[in-house]
């Protein structure tokens, strides 16, 4: 989830113009962080963990990154990027096929690295302005413009072909992940002074930096300091 970010010395009163709705985003935040986390996912990711072994969670997580090819060459297109749909249509290609329906990541071994692009980058490219930072209950940090792309992504994915109990499957795994992912990151979190405005920071640098395909423009308030940490 996380690019780079910058975090405030401390919580601050002004109004920021990227959430125009902060109160409710808090308030979201502190049920995610405060109760829903510690409550149902950490301990769901920590048992996934212990009972799924780290071969099988790579290849989870590999499978499910697969799936999300075909978007991403959708939005490839979209985007008007000839290579990114090239690199997306071998890796799905050669996972598919040599990497048993993308359990193993050949094609980035191959040197075809993921091009992950999805229809809230796509209107970024078309245009279209973030709108406020949203935080979602149980899903975590996203603007309306992103939020607004995954629905629209679901309408054309072929993942949406599969049934009920394979969807929530798919989703329930993915959230698994995901959260694994962030345990490598909780001290950030805690060293921070206000936990929320750093999530929001490294929600949208990182968005930048999808956006941009790793190269956005300069801005004046921009901070990398945490970058090398996040890296390492």
């Amino acid at each position: 989830m996380i690019g780079c970010a910058s975090a405030p010395a401390e919580p601050t009163d002004d109004i920021d113009s990227r959430d125009r709705i902060e109160g409710f985003n808090r308030a979201m935040w502190d049920l995610n962080y405060d109760v829903l986390d510690p409550a149902i996912l950490r301990p769901a990711t920590v048992g996934y963990t212990k009972v799924v072994p780290e071969a099988g969670r790579k290849g989870i997580d590999n499978l499910l990154t697969n799936l999300r090819e075909p978007d991403s060459f959708v939005n490839a297109a979209l985007q008007g990027k000839p290579e990114s749909m090239a690199i997306t249509a071998g890796r799905f290609l050669v996972n598919s096929t040599i990497g048993i329906f993308g359990l193993f990541d050949v094609a980035t071994k191959i040197g075809l690295q993921e091009r992950k692009e999805d229809f809230g980058q796509t209107l970024a490219v078309w245009g279209v302005g973030d709108g406020s930072f949203l935080m979602i209950p149980a899903r975590g940090p996203s603007t309306i413009r992103d939020t607004t792309g995954d629905l629209i992504d679901g309408f054309y994915s072929p993942l949406g072909l599969f049934n009920t109990p394979l969807t929530i499957t798919r989703y329930v795994l993915y959230g698994l992940t995901q959260r694994e992912k962030a345990m490598a990151m909780e001290h950030l979190l805690e060293d921070s002074l206000d936990p929320y405005a750093f999530i929001r920071e490294a929600y949208l640098q990182n968005r930048l930096h999808e956006i941009y395909d790793g190269n956005p423009p300069e801005q004046d308030d921009y901070d990398d300091s945490y970058l090398d940490e996040f890296l390492n």
